[in-house]
């Protein structure tokens, strides 16, 4: 599995070859297809492990009794560090271009993006209610457009962190957490 997320970070899916990925990890073509029917099967178990570990994530957010300060800066906190230290970032970038051109692929990437916006609408409604706070707009439209959000955070912090450093990205979401999601007047800088 390591192997196969190197392999495919660095060279992308497409041209990624099975035999690549093999060779990579120490095994044959033999014991790949032993383990993987498919190259597009071990990508999307890769998706699936990096996937888990974010709804783990998300999560522990609200796990407990916490207060509403609690709640924000854990938000915070995990949406700051998202964008930058997502070291699977790629293979989804990789797996969007793929789900774009093969339906069998989209279907089964589309579960993992539906869960995904699933979790975070039914994350922003319970923290809405828990901190009293009433949402601005659907809490679907909220989650798609947090989540479209940081993944254009995170696409402008990989290809151009000079431009879109830390700084910036952390203000940008700082700012749309505290208005948008937090209800809060006044907008504090980062």
């Amino acid at each position: 599995m390591d192997a196969a997320q190197a392999v495919f970070m660095k060279k992308g899916f497409v041209a990624a070859s099975v035999e690549d990925i093999a060779g990579s990890a120490g095994y044959t073509r033999g014991a790949f297809y032993s383990n993987f029917g498919s190259k597009s099967a071990l990508f999307l178990e890769l998706l699936k492990r990096d996937h888990d570990v974010i709804m783990k994530r998300l999560h522990s957010i609200f796990d407990g009794e916490a207060s509403r300060a609690d709640m924000e800066a854990r938000l915070l906190q995990y949406y700051s560090e998202c964008y930058r230290d997502n070291k699977c970032f790629l293979l989804w970038v990789e797996a969007k271009l793929q789900s774009s051109r093969d339906a069998k692929f989209r279907a089964q990437f589309n579960a993992f993006i539906r869960e995904l916006l699933q979790t975070t609408t039914a994350y922003i409604v319970a923290f809405s209610e828990r901190a009293g706070t009433p949402l601005p707009m659907a809490a679907e439209e909220l989650a798609l457009g947090l989540t479209a959000l940081i993944d254009g955070m995170q696409f402008f912090y990989t290809s151009d962190p000079q431009a879109c450093g830390a700084e910036m990205s952390e203000a940008v979401l700082a700012k749309f957490f505290s208005r948008v999601v937090f209800g809060a007047e006044k907008v504090r800088s980062a």
